[in-house]
């Protein structure tokens, strides 16, 4: 089985190949692309491969690692990695794979360590990817590899150690040998006689509906920051808000009585004291400690900056930083609260 970085190796260097044929001696030269930079291609090429060519220099130990994991995983994926919501597990499962019910973890089902920094140092943490540093994630694949019994608890990860760690199902992959088939004339048209369509993305909430053109209309207005008669900012407009919301529904319900997801139920949010929904257990200590209530000056602020506001906080997120966008979404909270 291919690796994820394998094929991102693959498209780097296909990217590199682009931009360097006008270069190449004899080549003909149509006009397009250019000579990548070494920056370029850097940034291009940032995944690692199984056998841990492409690490950074770097360090983390399993008691960083956990520091690190609770401020900005565990909201997500648990206290103890085990899992919430519908953000998957990242640790047991171990000898699970052959039952019908297969429980696929960094430790039960992740054939290589290395994977565990690619992974990690290019996707999360969600909403605010490639945030962390490399001994971050260092430190982070220290803590994910004991909470699953693969390294003891005062082993460093580095660029040396990482990919010498052997994995619990390391000899489940193999590479799988393409069935030949037959070549054909692709159909280009008419290749149907009926198309039945069975479902749609929009309906599970995992892509945003089509944006009409009063739609752009509404949001490049809320970018440039619309003014009234006295030149001061318009108040929040809560239909544009609604679209802002959608960034936020990946982990936050609204409508009354919809179950809790990575986050709280944010109907009635407006008055609603921090850590202060009803049957959600999530929350970090900083808001439950806290003794804000949320107005539209204190979600203005919290929602700008998370971290900024309440150090500590769960929210895996990096801010809005566009002050009508934020108070857009203000309106529209406000108009879901009693």
């Amino acid at each position: 089985m291919f690796a994820w970085a394998d094929c991102r190796r693959a498209l780097a260097a296909a990217l590199a190949l682009a931009l360097v044929v006008p270069a190449v001696a004899g080549a003909r030269d149509y006009g397009l692309g250019r000579t990548p930079s070494e920056a370029e291609i850097a940034a291009w090429d940032i995944d690692i491969r199984p056998d841990g060519k492409g690490l950074p220099p770097g360090s983390g130990t399993v008691d960083e690692g956990e520091a690190v994991y609770v401020e900005k995983c565990a909201s997500c994926h648990g206290d103890f990695a085990e899992g919430r919501g519908r953000y998957p597990a990242l640790m047991g499962g171990r000898g699970s794979l052959a039952s019908d019910d297969p429980v696929k973890t960094i430790g039960s089902y992740w054939p290589f360590a290395s994977t565990v920094w690619d992974y990690v140092h290019r996707a999360m943490p969600f909403g605010n990817a490639q945030s962390l540093t490399d001994d971050e994630t260092y430190a982070l694949a220290a803590y994910l590899l004991y909470v699953n019994d693969i390294i003891d608890a005062d082993q460093e990860m580095n660029q040396d150690t990482l990919p010498r760690v052997t994995m619990p199902n390391e000899g489940g992959f193999h590479r799988k040998q393409r069935p030949e088939f037959p070549r054909h004339e692709p159909c280009m048209e008419n290749c149907r006689d009926d198309v039945t369509i069975i479902g749609r993305a929009t309906d599970i909430g995992v892509t945003p509906e089509e944006e009409t053109p009063q739609d752009e209309a509404d949001m490049n207005g809320a970018a440039a920051g619309d003014s009234d008669d006295s030149g001061s900012q318009l108040a929040g407009d809560p239909e544009v808000g609604h679209r802002v919301f959608r960034q936020c529904a990946g982990c936050h319900t609204i409508e009354a009585g919809e179950a809790h997801r990575m986050g709280p139920n944010l109907h009635d949010v407006v008055g609603r004291e921090s850590g202060g929904a009803e049957g959600f257990g999530g929350y970090s200590e900083a808001m439950k400690e806290s003794d804000v209530v949320w107005n539209a000056e204190s979600l203005k602020q919290y929602l700008a900056d998370p971290q900024g506001f309440m150090p500590g906080t769960r929210m895996p997120f990096n801010g809005i930083k566009d002050e009508q966008a934020l108070r857009d979404l203000i309106a529209y909270l406000q108009a879901n609260s009693s």
